[in-house]
């Protein structure tokens, strides 16, 4: 029996390998900045989600410092035992306020926050609405989920407003992301809400990708819209510099999570220290405009040197796509941009559809203006 097990991983693998497909992981030094070290080759960064640059902030790493003098290193528990804090709660009421909802419950990871989510209110019977392009998590959890779940085409308002009424008498749960993060798009969220509110059905967001970085003092995708959804999930692992998430909804929703979320019930709670911690993150996103603004003169640099690229895509987020096609070349794109000291991720299927491999470049208040022009350079070059 155990011979079956080896079998189906070394079956797995090798189909992988035949379709180009195989990943491997590196060993990187300086990870979390513009410059990063992988076998002792300096490289310029274009693959991480530290959009603001608070990752490798001096003033940032004091603020978790201070925060593990105060609380010690871990929690030592979950947070129905004894593991929820201080600095917990003070970070749930002021996400919850800069927000505008009535609380915030906090996970280790956005992973957890999205599955904690469906799978503690879908039931059978219920329906759930996604779109094609959703993060993993939310799909995995939907798919596995004893609701019924059901895709609408990407961004497409008309496809869902079919799907919400084919559904209209039945508990329905539209999801969606705010920012794409393969492609940088975002959700027409206005004409979303707007269809969710008019078919009696809930609207969660998943803004990992937008909390930071869009909208006023960073408030993400649901500022820009002016909407307030029925949940919305942020994540910390991107525009705050360090990691975890909160799902923020009304103070009877939270109630609900913290009982039945299982992966908020069952695991141990972050520590206080980086609880601490992102509550100064919070503050930095809140008061340090420039970095946005940084952001948005490098979005402008880079779209500007690369305008007449075949298969560069504009967006209004960091997150810069160049479509590709077949997966082997863009891996061969991007293995002759890290031989000219430019690192650079090669997306290709499953995380994307067949056909549209690219390289996914991420800008970074820590770039610099010469760091763009070095990789626009080089692909207009080699591509």
């Amino acid at each position: 029996m155990k011979q079956a097990f080896n079998q189906r991983i070394s079956s797995a693998l090798n189909q992988r390998k035949q379709a180009g497909l195989n990943r491997s992981r590196r060993v990187v030094s300086q990870g979390n900045q513009a410059t990063l070290v992988v076998d002792g080759k300096s490289y310029l960064n274009f693959s991480g989600n530290d959009y603001l640059g608070l990752a490798s902030s001096k003033e940032l790493m004091e603020a978790w410092q201070e925060g593990l003098s105060l609380y010690g290193s871990g929690s030592g528990a979950s947070p129905l035992v004894t593991g929820y804090s201080k600095p917990h709660a003070n970070l749930e009421s002021q996400l919850a306020e800069w927000l505008g909802f009535d609380c915030a419950i906090l996970f280790n990871s956005g992973f957890s926050a999205n599955q904690a989510v469906l799978f503690s209110l879908l039931e059978k019977g219920d329906i759930v609405l996604q779109d094609k392009l959703n993060h993993a998590s939310l799909m995995e959890a939907g798919m596995l989920s004893p609701a019924v779940m059901k895709r609408f085409k990407h961004n497409n308002i008309e496809h869902l407003n079919n799907l919400l009424n084919r559904s209209s008498d039945t508990p329905t749960l539209v999801v969606t992301e705010g920012v794409f993060s393969m492609d940088g798009d975002l959700s027409p969220l206005a004409d979303i809400a707007q269809l969710t509110k008019a078919n009696d059905a809930w609207l969660m967001v998943d803004d990992a990708h937008g909390c930071g970085v869009l909208g006023s003092n960073g408030r993400g995708c649901c500022d820009v819209y002016s909407i307030t959804p029925d949940i919305l999930i942020v994540t910390f692992g991107k525009g705050f510099g360090l990691s975890g998430a909160a799902v923020l909804c009304n103070q009877e929703c939270g109630d609900y999570l913290s009982q039945f979320a299982r992966h908020h019930v069952y695991s141990t709670a972050m520590p206080p220290a980086q609880a601490h911690a992102l509550s100064h993150a919070l503050l930095m996103i809140q008061q340090q405009e420039w970095r946005r603004e940084k952001l948005n003169e490098l979005s402008q640099q880079f779209e500007s040197e690369l305008m007449n690229f075949v298969g560069a895509v504009k967006t209004p987020t960091p997150i810069k796509p160049i479509i590709i096609g077949e997966a082997t070349d863009a891996m061969i794109l991007a293995d002759s941009l890290k031989e000219q000291g430019l690192w650079t991720t090669a997306i290709r299927p499953p995380t994307v559809p067949v056909g549209s491999a690219r390289i996914r470049v991420t800008l970074s208040a820590n770039h610099s203006s010469e760091d763009i022009s070095a990789l626009t350079q080089a692909i207009n070059e080699l591509g």
